[in-house]
């Protein structure tokens, strides 16, 4: 299966109608099979994004300066909290806030042109989505690829989860590491004069406590690597049991919707065949009428015939008579 195919394909897909989603991929996997049958699987493998998601990819299909205004100053943000330019970081978030508003606007003019409304909650998403595109350089590519699928948000510390967030993610650009973020040296810890006693100060003192036995009491006994090892394997193992559910079911609800419209297509059939059929059953009992009073009218006429020969026939044998 050629990748550039189905880029293509997913590109006309996703650049469409939400509404039209399934119908479209159904007919563009049916084309695809007379030619090439893993692309036509590959098209029905791309799943129908949400609505939030959808309105996205329409800003990146026709309004992409907006995005890349947002990537833009994303990438000056990292750039600031690299070097821990505070002033430069608040003055790019008061930046962030204007663009973000604006382009959650212009997100909903985009969608209302399409002949769909964004709701203030679906509003909210578009704009978190938005927010994450300027905190990671993943999921600017991922949003500006026009091809999202769900929701991304950011929580400013960990990288944002793409997993399932867009179709055909081995075809986006590779993404480069960050560079680490510079840590403070360490400071050492101020050095105390020791105190002059005098002989008549060395009264009787309560015997200090041991420094490294207090220590011990009051730090916590660390995990043991194994148990750790184990938490994370399981963390790990639940993690992607919960993507493969949400993608079955992401699956299953777009066979259902397919589903829907092809049974919904069927009823329509259905009723002109109807139609057709009380038209024909009409016109079938006209031809019926029609033909049962040429019928009679064709016995009448036969009748009339036999009675106007046998007429004729006297009429000529008494001509003959005469005659002789």
């Amino acid at each position: 299966m050629e990748d550039e195919a189905l880029a293509g394909i997913a590109d006309r897909l996703y650049a469409g109608p939400l509404e039209d989603f399934i119908a479209s991929r159904a007919a563009a996997a049916k084309e695809a099979a007379g030619q090439d049958k893993e692309l036509a699987a590959g098209v029905r493998a791309l799943p129908k994004p949400s609505v939030a998601a959808w309105a996205v990819n329409m800003l990146a299909r026709q309004r992409p300066d907006v995005l890349n205004g947002l990537a833009g100053l994303g990438a000056r943000m990292r750039t600031a909290q690299g070097s821990l330019d505070a002033a430069a970081l608040r003055e790019l978030g008061r930046e962030r806030r204007t663009l973000l508003a604006a382009a959650v606007d212009t997100a909903r003019a985009v969608a209302q042109e399409q002949g769909r409304a964004i709701s203030d909650a679906m509003a909210t998403d578009v704009e978190e989505t938005l927010r994450a595109l300027t905190a990671d350089e993943g999921a600017a590519s991922a949003v500006t690829s026009g091809r999202l699928l769900k929701v991304l948000s950011a929580d400013g510390v960990n990288a944002v989860d793409l997993d399932g967030a867009v179709a055909l993610p081995a075809l986006l650009p590779a993404v480069a590491s960050p560079p680490p973020v510079p840590r403070p040296a360490p400071q050492p810890a101020p050095r105390t004069e020791a105190k002059k006693r005098t002989t008549a100060e060395r009264a009787p003192q309560p015997k200090p406590a041991k420094p490294r036995l207090e220590a011990v009491r009051q730090t916590p006994r660390p995990v043991s690597p194994p148990a750790l090892e184990r938490a994370k394997a399981a963390l790990a193992q639940a993690q992607t049991e919960e993507a493969e559910t949400a993608r079955l079911a992401a699956e299953l609800q777009d066979q259902a919707e397919e589903a829907r419209a092809a049974i919904s297509a069927l009823q329509q059939e259905t009723a002109g065949l109807r139609e057709r059929l009380r038209a024909a059953e009409e016109e079938l009992d006209r031809a019926r009428k029609q033909l049962s009073a040429t019928s009679a009218e064709a016995k009448q006429a036969a009748r009339a015939a036999d009675k106007a020969g046998r007429t004729a026939m006297l009429a000529q044998e008494r001509v003959l008579r005469l005659g002789s």
